[in-house]
């Protein structure tokens, strides 16, 4: 694992020929954000002196407490390899400090430091391997983005039928120079649908190359003439984007879910973290599911889970098992979508998990089942209860919730609360074509 000095950051800045420094950080929506700089001024970088208006930034500070400090990572340094190779950029990821210097609590990266700390004190390492879906679509006329593919291609298929197939290979490769390790890639079952799975690392490390995958993506895309969407279901009828995201917690360098005297060879500690996350998913999916949009694709038949259940053997559950064991030993939770905060999932997440083991929760018994052909009265007398079915509800159930309510922090369970509102009530007052079609001519 890295651990960059100021000096090492220095020698690497001069070695490397980089003229540009892009501080970067994320906002409670996820979305990345960036100041840049020459390395004239890195020493300041280094001092944690870089400056920006908080208030601009949705979610962040009022405009009469707007200054805020940027504090880099150093062990995130790297250049960006689609950049000139004379003048190279490189970035820093950072988090956002308060002038008071204590740490910005509207800062989702701080957020998941904080849940981070509490499994440390309990031993723990949380461990995640995230797979991430993305449609790639044609541009349109001045580079605007679409929904138009002209492929056919499906699960696992290969060129000339999957178009995008130099983009993604060009993405794993720029994913490989940045030093995050791509375990695999492929095309997915809608058309113009792709996956890449990358190797699993500490939460915080995860976190951030989720972030820098989002933009290698969006960015190599674009230099093949493709736009790059992480929308969860961005066309009707076809099967939606998630990311899954596996899971385990390591003690004294061993994987604590794996126990090999088990039928499933899962521990007790294995179970409890599954109860945790069973328990408050619920009020988590606002954050797992951030968007209007996600919900769309939360829906039977389309291979993204909808009850609350889980198995080693069936994939219509909301956790699975996967197969491997040892120091491979994981839950795969299947409701997350690209489109949420990564630091904000894992946060809920690993709070949830531990919540699970503090209480020593346990879980339901497995079904192994499709759930899809089950019928409502079955799944009743089963206790099977189903993820919020809209981000109205999502969010009522947050709101509900001191449990993740706490894990966000005030500042932000408050601003998102309200801002995700605002979402739902603009939502629900627009008049859609579909409505048009139905009912214009026949009401």
């Amino acid at each position: 694992m890295k651990h960059y000095t100021k000096q090492d950051i220095i020698r690497m800045v001069e070695e490397d020929d980089v003229e540009f420094i892009r501080l970067q950080f994320t906002d409670m929506f996820g979305n990345l954000k960036n100041v840049a700089v020459t390395t004239g001024q890195l020493e300041k970088v280094l001092n944690n002196e870089c400056m920006f208006d908080g208030s601009s930034i949705e979610g962040f500070v009022r405009i009469e407490e707007s200054d805020m400090y940027l504090h880099p990572d150093l062990d995130t340094y790297v250049t960006f390899p689609w950049r000139p190779q004379q003048g190279k950029v490189a970035r820093l990821i950072c988090d956002v400090y308060n002038v008071d210097g204590t740490p910005f609590a509207g800062d989702p990266r701080y957020v998941l430091k904080r849940a981070i700390k509490e499994a440390q004190e309990m031993g723990y390492t949380f461990n995640v391997g995230p797979e991430l879906e993305f449609f790639l679509f044609h541009l349109g006329e001045n580079g605007q983005a679409t929904t138009i593919s002209h492929e056919r291609a499906g699960y696992f298929d290969l060129g000339p039928l999957d178009l995008g197939e130099n983009a993604r290979r060009e993405v794993v490769l720029t994913l490989e120079d940045m030093g995050i390790e791509v375990e695999a890639s492929h095309h997915e079952v809608a058309p113009a649908q792709h996956e890449i799975d990358i190797k699993y690392s500490d939460a915080l490390a995860t976190a951030d190359n989720i972030m820098t995958f989002k933009l290698v993506v969006r960015t190599i895309a674009k230099r093949h003439g493709l736009h790059a969407t992480f929308m969860p279901k961005p066309k009707y009828g076809v099967d939606g984007s998630g990311m899954h995201i596996n899971m385990s917690l390591m003690k004294e360098g061993k994987n604590i879910f794996d126990d090999p005297n088990q039928p499933l060879g899962l521990s007790e500690d294995a179970y409890h973290f599954m109860a945790g996350i069973m328990k408050h998913i619920e009020s988590m999916t606002a954050i797992t599911n951030p968007l209007i949009n996600s919900y769309k694709r939360l829906v039977p038949n389309y291979e993204a889970p909808v009850h609350i259940a889980w198995s080693a053997s069936n994939r219509s559950p909301l956790i699975r098992i996967p197969s491997g064991r040892g120091n491979s030993t994981r839950l795969e939770l299947r409701c997350p979508d690209p489109a949420a905060n990564p630091y904000l999932a894992l946060a809920v997440c690993l709070s949830a998990g531990l919540d699970g083991i503090r209480n020593k929760l346990n879980p339901p018994q497995s079904l192994d089942r499709n759930l899809f052909t089950m019928t409502k009265e079955e799944r009743d007398t089963l206790g099977v209860k189903s993820l919020p079915m809209d981000l109205d509800e999502a969010i009522r159930a947050l709101e509900s919730s001191s449990f993740i309510k706490d894990v966000l922090g005030d500042h932000i369970s408050n601003k998102y609360i309200d801002a995700k509102k605002a979402e739902w009530d603009t939502y629900r007052t627009q008049v859609t074509q579909w409505e048009i079609d139905q009912y214009l001519y026949r009401i």
